[in-house]
């Protein structure tokens, strides 16, 4: 032995934790990045202000990659933002305005501080709208079109969905731009391997391609595996919607308890995608059975919270689900929500809509009527019940929605 350290390969890492889907040239990338520190992007479309459980994985996958010394370009879609990705959608998104542009890009690298670090060129954030704005038209489809079949763009997946409901030839042009940005990254930072989600395939190949034939160059795709459930849907899609990672749409508390509540089926790959836990110990986790399950739940919950909202959150959030659960902890750190005086006589159902439990009257009503609402641990089964000082057990009221939805109510 000469005394060097041999470390793991981020590919294989990447593949062990169940990463990766499909990868353009397989040996080729891992030879790659066990020799080269490699550029690297992912591309982000800056369609909310807030980046959701969706990207989690993306940025998790950016970590891997950044802490075996890889550096990660952040690219956010300015340009291709206004245009609108086709891809997994049936329907056109809305294009945005620059300013909402801009303030969702500075949203994002906020919360992508707690997963990359961008200090001293470590990582890049850079927006496509600096080379997609200035283009000419014509001298971009002489030189970029030829390099690009139309037979082969219809076949592509993201393309055929679309194709049934009226596909524009607006976005049409994503994949060629998103290509471009591929060329662009590689000629200003050397960029050599785009990823993304299994869905973005086609656009990454294009890009790829478009490298190889134009400039007689090495570039390389890697696609990860989406954040599905054990059934086959979307993970991350909660009553309200998406599953944010800003804490004013969704709540630290209300995070959690979307990990500790997932199925059973899923927790194992979760541990592996979304936690930074050795593999060892996801498969001792991911081993449990039956009720020893929920001690794997809570590991994972309290995790990925950690990840997002950080330690302190983490903390609270996992010690208002003991509260509730468990007997012990603090029910202070659940969602709370302040009662005035004047709210005093109003009814529950009516209360509880406006503040946003119940998505309508409608829900609640029914809600009620079929026993999924509780008041202080007692199912209520009166619409009409009404909103008493006697209700406030020890300064407040508990509410429960459903099987697992808890809110608490106090005096403002």
């Amino acid at each position: 032995m000469n005394g060097a350290v041999f470390l793991e390969n981020v590919y294989d890492i990447l593949k062990e934790r169940g990463f990766i889907a499909q990868a353009t040239h397989e040996e080729e990338i891992r030879d790659l990045l066990e020799k080269e520190k490699v550029t690297f992007y992912i591309g982000f479309d800056p369609t909310a202000d807030s980046l959701h459980a969706g990207h989690f994985l993306s940025m998790m996958a950016m970590a891997h990659m950044q802490r075996a010394g890889h550096r990660p370009i952040c690219l956010i879609g300015g340009g291709t933002g206004t245009v609108g990705d086709p891809s997994g959608k049936t329907d056109m998104r809305k294009m945005m305005t620059d300013e909402i542009i801009e303030y969702n890009c500075n949203c994002f690298k906020k919360q992508m501080q707690r997963f990359i670090d961008f200090n001293n060129d470590k990582a890049l954030m850079v927006n496509n709208g600096e080379w997609l704005r200035k283009l000419n038209y014509i001298e971009f489809l002489r030189d970029i079109g030829p390099h690009f079949s139309v037979n082969r763009m219809l076949a592509a997946e993201c393309y055929k969905q679309r194709m049934e409901h009226g596909l524009t030839f607006l976005e049409f042009n994503y994949m060629i731009m998103q290509g471009y940005d591929f060329l662009e990254l590689n000629h200003r930072y050397d960029c050599k391997l785009e990823m993304g989600g299994d869905d973005q395939w086609s656009n990454i190949i294009a890009g790829v391609e478009l490298i190889r034939r134009k400039e007689s160059k090495p570039a390389y795709g890697l696609t990860f595996t989406l954040l599905t459930k054990s059934d086959g849907k979307k993970m991350g899609k909660t009553e309200g919607g998406a599953l944010w990672l800003d804490p004013l749409k969704t709540s630290s508390y209300d995070f959690y308890q979307y990990w500790r509540n997932i199925d059973d089926a899923d927790v194992e790959k979760c541990l592996a995608l979304l936690t930074f836990l050795p593999m060892d110990e996801v498969h001792r986790l991911g081993a449990f059975k039956d009720q020893k399950i929920n001690e794997a739940k809570i590991v994972l919950a309290f995790e990925v919270t950690k990840l997002v909202h950080g330690e302190e959150e983490a903390v609270k959030a996992k010690a208002a689900a003991e509260a509730l659960f468990g007997g012990s902890g603090e029910l202070e750190n659940m969602p709370t929500i302040a009662i005035a005086e004047t709210d005093l006589g109003m009814k529950y159902l009516d209360l509880l809509t406006r503040e946003k439990v119940f998505a309508s009257k409608s829900e609640g009503r029914r809600l009620i009527q079929q026993n999924g609402v509780s008041i202080n641990n007692e199912k209520s089964t009166d619409v009409d019940c009404i909103l008493q000082s006697d209700d406030f057990k020890d300064g407040s009221i508990l509410i429960k929605k459903g099987k697992k939805k808890y809110y608490r109510l106090v005096k403002a």
